[in-house]
């Protein structure tokens, strides 16, 4: 008879043993492919791999620039009135100075000719006291030409009784009395002197004082006249007129507006420009433009400071030559140049620069299997390529797409 054979089992020690093992190469190999916190696998159809090269940067950013006049002037009403008269059309050109509508105000008229006949009251009243005064002076004048010749007989009188006064032949009582007439006539004299003296200081800085009053009345009613003028709407340079829509009969405000003018042929570019360039656009830069077939040049003539949506205002004025039948309103594109061309490391610029400022990217592996965070240094951007300054080199490859949801991870499994 055959002999059984006894099998062999594992102990449970033993179970146990290999099954632990097994649990721990288990939780290895999870732990070495599984995806970690600071990794994301995406797909490679998913973003944009673009290759870092060495080239030419042009420094320039591209402009959508408005078509607007170069020189807009309002037309205001200065004062108000009841439109009376429209003397031309809107859309036409005029020239400085021409009427363009007619207003009435009857109390405007009214009050300014009240004011004139004030003003010309009060200018005759300064006349009757300018007369008065001349006439003043005058009798000063007169006066102390009397006293003076008082003064010199009175003199002769007393140099004829001195000697025969000495002799005995003149009483000593009207050689006093002579000498004190003599005396008294020289007091006299010096008092009128000094009043005409005071009295011509006096009436000097009154007319001074009534002259610069009468050249205030004057002002004043110059401007009354010229407030009763404005009720003549004119032009107040030559171009053409636009936005004039008031209709006869029609009541204007003071100070409403009534329309513009646009200086005629001549025109300038409005652009906005994303305010990372704040410091670095200057008056005077270069701008190009095509249109028609063919290559214009303009300039940056003025800045606007202020920052709106992200975006600052600079006005573009055509150096030269300008486009012909170019319309008010309409857009063109232009190209701001920023500095000179030279050569750089490049990378294509993409919407990445958004999340990174800059500061950082993803770039491929050799095998192109994930993509790693790596710090770098960019330069200047236009909108073909940024300037590498640091941290890559020509020939790797980079992710250029957004990184909206990758911004926190340090590595991107690319996936096929």
């Amino acid at each position: 008879m055959d002999a059984v054979v006894e099998t062999r089992k594992l102990s449970t020690r033993a179970k146990a043993a290999l099954g632990g093992a097994v649990a721990l190469i288990g939780a290895l190999l999870f732990w070495w492919f599984a995806p970690s916190g600071s990794s994301q696998t995406v797909g490679a159809d998913q973003v944009t791999i673009s290759t870092v090269t060495r080239g030419t940067f042009d420094d320039f950013i591209p402009l959508r620039a408005r078509v607007t006049p170069l020189l807009t002037v309002y037309i205001d009403a200065v004062e108000g009135g009841r439109v009376e008269k429209m003397l031309v059309e809107d859309g036409a050109t005029v020239a400085q100075g021409q009427p363009i509508a007619l207003l009435s105000n009857a109390e405007l008229q009214l009050s300014t000719l009240a004011r004139q006949t004030e003003v010309e009251q009060q200018i005759n009243n300064m006349r009757s006291q300018e007369l008065a005064l001349a006439q003043t002076r005058l009798a000063n004048e007169r006066a102390v030409l009397e006293a003076d010749l008082a003064l010199d007989k009175a003199r002769r009188q007393y140099e004829r009784e001195k000697p025969l006064a000495g002799k005995g032949f003149v009483t000593a009582k009207q050689f006093s009395d002579t000498e004190a007439d003599y005396r008294y006539r020289a007091r006299n004299l010096a008092a009128l002197r000094r009043s005409q003296a005071t009295d011509a200081r006096l009436q000097t800085s009154q007319l001074s004082q009534q002259q610069a009053a009468a050249q205030s009345m004057q002002s004043g009613l110059s401007i009354a006249r010229a407030n009763l003028d404005a009720l003549q709407l004119r032009a107040p340079v030559a171009g053409q007129l636009s936005g004039f829509s008031v209709q006869v009969g029609q009541s204007l405000q003071r100070g409403e507006r009534v329309g513009q003018i646009d200086s005629p042929g001549r025109n300038k570019l409005i652009a906005g420009v994303d305010e990372f360039y704040l410091g670095r656009v200057q008056l005077q830069q270069r701008a190009g433009l095509d249109f028609g077939g063919k290559r214009y040049a303009a300039k940056v003539t003025k800045i606007y400071p202020q920052v709106q949506n992200g975006q600052f205002q600079v006005d573009l004025q055509f150096v030269g030559a300008e486009p012909a039948n170019i319309q008010r309103g309409q857009t063109m594109q232009a190209r701001l140049t920023l500095g000179d061309p030279a050569p750089a490391l490049l990378v294509p610029n993409g919407a990445f620069y958004n999340e990174t400022g800059g500061n950082w990217i993803f770039v491929v592996t050799p095998d192109g299997g994930s993509a790693v965070k790596r710090q770098v240094r960019l330069g200047r951007r236009n909108s073909e390529f940024i300037e590498v300054l640091e941290g890559l080199e020509a020939g790797e490859k980079v992710l250029t797409s957004p990184y909206t949801g990758y911004a926190d991870k340090t590595r991107l499994d690319l996936t096929k």
